[in-house]
């Protein structure tokens, strides 16, 4: 778990302690916005870290309280050149003045020693949390995975600054870093080591020579150099209190111009050697005892940031990088024993174990040159959208940087799920075409069965259940046997991914099980049904062995307002009689509809707007249940899915089928339009891919005019247009899925709803451009695109009109302003 920065903090060790009174009038004098008549005036230290002491300064001032940070040097004899605080400040108020790089803001620095003993200078105090162990013990695996990125990010921002623009031009010398490196901490090693002080090491000598003999070329040539951090490591940084990036870098004492591939290097140790407990043993990094789940591999962080930054993949000098970061590790380590011997370390007990710790890394320096291969001989891909849609078209999303990458568990998922929609859905869906156009066509294609089946083996299942439904179910049934049943525990996000993918054939969700509406009435039995309704209508759906339909709306009245419903659901003794008159029920038209799930009416006329609704369960096969005829979309009538008009006329069906309780519809309603309306516009985001996809294909083919389409401007300027819509939208679905499993379906509605307007206009006009690239076939039955379309633009009014999601994030915008 992450440390807040204000848990670091202990009372001053005797050994560094100071006037305060001191510090104090220093302060007001010299620092801006400082209280000038200060009630309390309280200093502690902070605990973590072995180099320059440093306090957190807490000041009163009536009901005003501050907080800064002061860092000074340690008192005593020092190595030459050691703890320069005049350096850091110097550095952090140029990155502070002049870039982005995240470093707490720099107030004033005190030269003169007679203040308080040594120099000193005062910065920010910067509340937010601290990783100090690299494995993220008791973190989410999406969160870990998002922490390194942030580190890789910060690393990269930092090599980024210009040090000539920023006026650091005379911080160090940019030729012969490593070399010079090199002789300073084999002398500082020297200076720490032999009698009376920590233990010297003949390996460490010996290891000395061979970096001596290793130097790399670009070392002398100064082409790798620029801003060096000289201690970046993840416990050195401050990331937000709530998101996960950084905030603060810290500690820039061996800060200087020099080769920035050292910096790198030295962010990598933990992978080959444990610095986080006060014994260390030979190679027991991350290599070696695990990289635990979420956490990338040392090849992927540094493909990460060499990316990033624009560095080449260092193969070929990996091997010196790394053994000279573990050399200096083990020089720093035998300084901080020294100063513990001689009294003077800031890292109390823990110094006291330094002394074993650097003998420890100079064994891992040398198994690590012994090793015949340090890095594969090209960088590892980063996870990117690079996928292939069917009959060879390439998918252009590119999750290779940014927020939302997906993990590696999902990036497996959704291989297997487009090798499978190009192997078996693609070829299929000219067949599925042919029997939804027949006299046949309200039976089901026999081979859809199969591949069912096959879905199933290979792990494609049921996929939208997120981990939290399915911990629900989990309770009510024990029986291992429902396991396999209820996916593969991803979140909403996670699941965004996949679902793209599906959305690229009208035919592929409910191959996955993943069609609606029974993902949406699969969602309300797993958050809202009983034991009995579970095993009775849960479990066969999620088996995929029926179907199921979702009645709502009514044609005599704007059902867009679910408070206009007329349809009656109301109790006798043990049962519930329901009339009305529903249509554009989805599903309804599938031989294999077993469960109404579900229709919404109302049970008390005069109760209050929101609570006159119920849900209630109603096997299709029930007396006075009567579908009236198949809808048409556009044309389409979606067989043998179909959307039915349906007349409940005294339908009665037992009291156990009230789904919550009465008056509980409108909460239901709610609770299921969150998860299951940002599926529609995950799926639209793969119709307009692939609509983009085909577009293509048809630009580069066809000739007009004497030229390629792709050739003329006209249609340049649409497609890029209709690439920055797409990925834009993409974000938003994104950004949305993320919030809704972060703070749920109500505090995520204002982004929900900005997708739902977003993805359905977006898909129309990609695929609309599509349809006029493709002439009078795009308006044809011949390819996939006018159902595509007629599908989009459906869900702008099947999900919730338009209207209804603007005036949502209307009025959450005005809201905002109110406040």
């Amino acid at each position: 778990m992450a440390s807040r920065t204000s848990e670091l903090v202990g009372r001053v060790d005797p050994a560094q302690s100071f006037d305060a009174d001191a510090l104090l009038r220093f302060a007001i004098a010299s620092v801006d916005g400082f209280p000038q008549t200060p009630s309390q005036f309280i200093v502690s230290q902070f605990g973590h870290g072995q180099s320059n002491p440093t306090f957190l300064i807490e000041v009163h001032s009536g009901s005003i309280k501050k907080r800064y940070v002061m860092r000074k040097k340690p008192p005593g004899k020092l190595l030459e050149s050691a703890h320069a605080v005049e350096r850091e400040f110097q550095v952090l108020h140029a990155l502070g003045t002049h870039t982005l790089v995240p470093v707490p803001k720099v107030y004033c620095l005190c030269t003169d020693s007679k203040v308080i003993g040594t120099p000193f200078y005062i910065m920010e105090y910067l509340e937010g949390r601290i990783y100090l162990d690299p494995m993220l013990p008791d973190i989410p695996p999406r969160q870990r995975n998002a922490i390194y990125h942030a580190t890789a990010k910060a690393l990269a921002s930092l090599h980024s600054a210009d040090v000539e623009a920023i006026g650091l031009r005379s911080y160090g010398k940019p030729k012969d870093y490593c070399k010079r490196q090199v002789e300073r901490w084999a002398k500082q090693y020297i200076v720490s080591t032999g009698e009376g002080k920590s233990n010297r090491n003949p390996r460490m000598l010996d290891l000395v020579n061979w970096l001596r003999e290793n130097i790399p070329i670009e070392d002398s040539s100064g082409t790798a150099a620029g801003l060096v951090h000289g201690d970046f490591r993840i416990d050195n940084l401050v990331f937000h209190p709530t998101e996960d990036r950084v905030i603060g870098i810290l500690d820039w004492e061996l800060s200087t111009v020099g080769n920035q591939m050292c910096d790198v290097a030295y962010s990598c140790l933990h992978y080959i050697v444990d610095i986080s407990s006060d014994e260390v043993k030979k190679n027991e990094g991350l290599e070696f005892s695990g990289i635990p789940e979420g956490v990338p591999s040392l090849a992927e962080y540094l493909a990460e940031y060499c990316a990033s930054v624009g560095k080449p993949w260092p193969v070929a000098q990996w091997k010196f990088y790394l053994a000279f970061s573990l050399f200096r590790g083990a020089s720093i380590y035998a300084g901080v024993h020294c100063r513990w011997i001689l009294g003077n370390a800031s890292g109390g007990e823990r110094a006291r174990h330094a002394g074993k710790k650097a003998d420890a890394i100079i064994e891992t320096a040398w198994a690590f040159i012994h090793r015949e291969s340090v890095l594969p001989l090209h960088p590892p891909q980063l996870p990117r959208e690079n996928m292939q849609l069917g009959n060879g078209s390439g998918d252009s999303l590119n999750l290779s940087g940014g927020r939302f990458v997906p993990n590696k568990k999902v990036q497996e998922l959704r291989n297997k799920l487009i090798k499978f929609m190009e192997d078996h859905i693609y070829p299929m869906e000219n067949e599925f075409y042919k029997l939804a156009q027949s006299d046949m066509r309200w039976s089901v294609h026999p081979h859809e069965e199969k591949l069912k089946e096959l879905a199933r083996k290979q792990g494609l299942w049921n996929l939208f259940i997120p981990f939290d439904s399915a911990a629900r179910v989990k309770k009510v049934i024990s029986d291992k046997a429902i396991d396999e049943l209820l996916g593969a525990g991803l979140s909403n996000l996670e699941y965004g991914y996949l679902c793209e993918i599906m959305g690229r054939s009208l035919w592929a969700p409910q191959v996955f099980n993943c069609g609606a509406p029974d993902t949406g009435n699969m969602e309300v039995l797993m958050r809202y049904g009983d034991d009995e309704q579970i095993r009775e209508w849960l479990v066969p759906l999620l088996d995929g062995t029926i179907r199921s339909g979702f009645a709502m709306t009514e044609p005599q009245v704007a059902s867009s307002d679910a408070t206009n419903i007329e349809c009656s659901i109301t109790r006798h003794e043990d049962s519930y009689i329901i009339n009305g008159r529903k249509w554009w029920t989805s599903g309804a038209m599938d031989p294999r509809c077993k469960i109404l799930i579900v229709v919404q009416g109302k049970t008390d006329f005069t109760a209050p707007k929101h609570k006159q609704q119920s849900m209630i369960l109603v096997d299709i096969n029930t007396p006075g249940v009567s579908i009236k005829r198949p809808l048409t979309v556009f044309g389409f009538d979606d067989a043998p899915h179909g959307h039915a008009e349906i007349l409940f006329k005294n339908v009665r069906v037992p009291s156990k089928n009230i789904l919550l309780g009465e008056g509980r519809g409108f909460e239901i309603a709610q609770g299921r339009l969150g998860p299951g309306r940002l599926h529609h516009c995950m799926r639209l985001i793969g119709a307009a891919e692939r609509g983009m996809q085909m577009m293509i294909r048809r630009a580069i083919s066809r000739r007009v005019f004497d030229k390629l389409i792709a050739e003329h401007g006209s249609f340049l300027s649409d497609v890029a247009k209709c690439r920055i819509e797409l990925e834009s939208t993409r974000l938003l679905v994104l950004e949305a899925a993320d919030q809704l499993d972060l703070l749920g379906n109500k505090r995520a509605r204002g982004t929900i709803a900005m997708a739902k307007v977003a993805a359905p206009n977006m898909a129309l006009k990609v695929l609309d451009m599509a349809m006029q690239v493709h002439g009078a076939a795009g308006l044809s039955g011949d390819t996939i695109l006018a159902h595509l379309w007629a599908t989009s633009r459906t869900l702008r009014l099947a999900d919730g009109p338009d209207e209804v999601h603007l005036g949502t994030i209307a009025k959450l915008e005005l809201r905002r302003a109110k406040l």
